[in-house]
């Protein structure tokens, strides 16, 4: 069965991971966002205790 053979696939997969790793990954993450993330803390909503009138 050839397509168990590893002998070329092997190759292409890692050539592929060393592109992506090496050549696009960088180019993507030197990109700004848009939308920073905020260092504010989330504030909690003050709630109140619900009164059932059955009880």
């Amino acid at each position: 069965m050839p397509q168990l053979n590893p002998n070329p696939w092997f190759f292409i997969m890692l050539t592929s991971w060393l592109t992506f790793t090496l050549i696009i990954q960088p180019k993507l993450l030197s990109f700004i966002t848009m939308n920073p993330p905020h260092s504010k803390t989330p504030e909690t909503p003050k709630t109140t205790p619900w009164t059932w009138p059955w009880t």
